[in-house]
């Protein structure tokens, strides 16, 4: 009796009224979303509202059997789960179900489950372990390899599924990389300068791009032409970047898919087709822009009602509280999602077990990728690539994966001075 108690002493609360905040907001949004006059209970169990409250109830005896378990069960079968995670990649691509174009789903007793979710806790789990398992070797760009590859592989299987926003997830995991010193500073600064220039392109012609790099450099060598080495590292910079920019249009014109091409153009202009590519948006932002500071109140929301923002229930979900519970709600629910996120942080700095830290950090990172994209595509800030917001949108498997994600890491973390 007294072994359970310590355990309940040592468990995170927190961390768990925050997930416990967030999964009752997000019930409540899909009801505001998805209500209609012919179904109005809370607890219709064939309305989406009413099946998300069977996924909440089964997410948290999924929590409450994890916290149950031996703690040194997932390092111990790491690799059998990361293992298991690729097999069923596998099994989505010959025996899964196409949806919205993505071969992403297993279709069971009329349950839809989509495997890559769950992926992404098993590959932090192998992430976590192998290096964990070189610990004492140097971090490098040679001890990169094998972490690397762990996470290239279902990120190769989900791009052929097509379903790019989810395999577009695992890059995440370059913060984990930065944190444990696989990866310098400069090369994470040079990724975002990368991103930059790569949005640059898109919205001004190259040749404008690089006639004003180059009269940088111009300017640049004037001031420094008694550092002739400087200058020449300048030259060979500006060569790389002037190569790029040419490969980013190359891609941008002849790789892209068409309905890829679309969403960037969109999110450039989001006038551009407006009853086709470009209405997500524009409603998304008509509803949230109609909230105004305190919302129009509890299903009093004319778009949600009316049903003018597409997959309001899923994807869209931050427009339906944006709309109803306008700036002060959205404020809440980013503040909750902020602080949660920052606290897995905080938990992970005080693991003794490299392995328990690795996870947290791929926890909080996976969880930041999926809060900016979401949030951001509802508001015209990154194209809309159509992953869910955790806890929040509708789904099983979305919920029952980062549940799992979140109580492993309670599991660990309440564990921490018994872990190496």
């Amino acid at each position: 009796m007294g072994t359970q108690s310590d355990f309940f002493k040592k468990l995170d609360k927190t961390t768990i009224f925050i997930y416990l905040c967030l999964v009752v907001i997000g019930w409540i949004s899909i009801y505001a979303a998805e209500i209609n006059e012919r179904h109005e209970s809370i607890f219709d169990f064939s309305q989406s509202y009413g099946k998300q409250f069977v996924w909440i109830l089964t997410a948290i005896v999924l929590g409450i059997i994890i916290l149950s378990i031996d703690v040194k069960i997932f390092p111990t079968f790491a690799y059998l789960i990361y293992g298991i995670g690729i097999i069923s990649l596998i099994a989505v691509l010959l025996f899964g179900t196409t949806v919205n174009a993505s071969k992403s789903w297993f279709q069971i007793a009329g349950v839809a489950i989509q495997p890559a979710e769950f992926v992404k806790y098993a590959t932090a789990l192998a992430l976590a372990r192998i290096v964990y398992d070189n610990r004492s070797r140097a971090r490098d760009f040679k001890s990169l390899i094998k972490p690397a590859a762990i996470i290239a592989l279902p990120v190769l299987m989900i791009f052929l599924q097509n379903d790019t926003g989810t395999a577009l997830v695992f890059a995440a995991f370059i913060a984990v990389f930065y944190r444990e010193g696989f990866i310098p500073g400069w090369l994470l600064i040079l990724g975002i300068v990368a991103v930059f220039l790569f949005v640059l392109t898109l919205i001004m012609n190259e040749f404008y791009i690089i006639g004003g790099l180059t009269a940088i450099f111009i300017i640049s060598a004037l001031f420094l032409r008694k550092r002739p080495s400087v200058i020449k590292q300048l030259f060979l910079l500006l060569i790389v970047i002037n190569a790029y920019i040419y490969v980013v249009d190359y891609v941008y014109e002849d790789v892209l898919q068409p309905h890829q091409k679309m969403r960037i153009a969109v999110l450039i202009d989001e006038t551009i087709d407006l009853r086709g590519a470009g209405y997500n948006l524009h409603q998304s932002k008509i509803a949230i822009g109609s909230g105004g500071l305190w919302g129009k109140g509890f299903l009093e929301g004319t778009q949600t009602k009316f049903s003018f923002v597409p997959e309001q229930g899923t994807d869209f979900i931050f427009c339906t509280i944006g709309e109803e519970w306008g700036f002060v709600g959205s404020f809440v629910l980013i503040t909750l999602f902020v602080f949660l996120m920052v606290r897995i942080i905080l938990l992970a700095e005080r693991q003794r077990s490299v392995f328990s830290r690795i996870f947290g950090y791929s926890l909080a990172s996976v969880l930041f990728f999926h809060f900016l994209v979401n949030i951001g595509m509802t508001i015209g800030l990154v194209p809309v690539i159509g992953i869910p917001l955790p806890f929040i949108s509708y789904g099983g498997s979305s919920l029952w994966a980062f549940t799992i994600f979140l109580f492993t890491f309670l599991k660990l973390d309440s564990k921490r001075l018994e872990l190496l």
